[in-house]
């Protein structure tokens, strides 16, 4: 085999372990599993957690429509993205009435992608 032949089929074989490598990662970071085609808004939340880690912060909250209470899990961005944004790690704690909007998740199922914020101290937050 020359020398242009042996180079094209290394370099195949590294471009076919690097986009097999790269799926399992795009899989990860995709955000197919949220509706950003709706926007949803919810009043008076309640915070039960606040979890500022990385790679990505989530803020759970207790949602109550009449007489039920549903958790709620939203996720957010990394600390560094939320730092920019103007959160600090006790930006909100448990029990802290809040104010969301958040993109649901296709399966229906209660959470989502936090889009924004309002919290205690008036000021409204970008989670992304």
């Amino acid at each position: 085999m020359k020398l242009f032949g042996k180079i094209a089929v290394i370099a195949a074989g590294v471009g076919a372990l690097g986009a097999a490598v790269a799926t399992p990662a795009l899989a990860h970071h995709s955000f197919a599993m949220f509706d950003q085609t709706t926007k949803l808004a919810k009043a008076q939340v309640t915070v039960a957690e606040f979890r500022f880690t990385n790679p990505h912060s989530f803020v759970v909250v207790n949602v109550t429509e009449g007489s039920k209470v549903t958790r709620y899990v939203l996720e957010c961005s990394s600390v560094n993205m939320l730092r920019k944004s103007g959160w600090k790690f006790n930006t909100i704690k448990p029990g802290d009435k809040v104010d969301i909007t958040y993109y649901p998740l296709r399966n229906g199922k209660p959470g989502g992608m936090l889009n924004s914020i309002k919290v205690p101290d008036g000021r409204t937050l970008s989670s992304w």
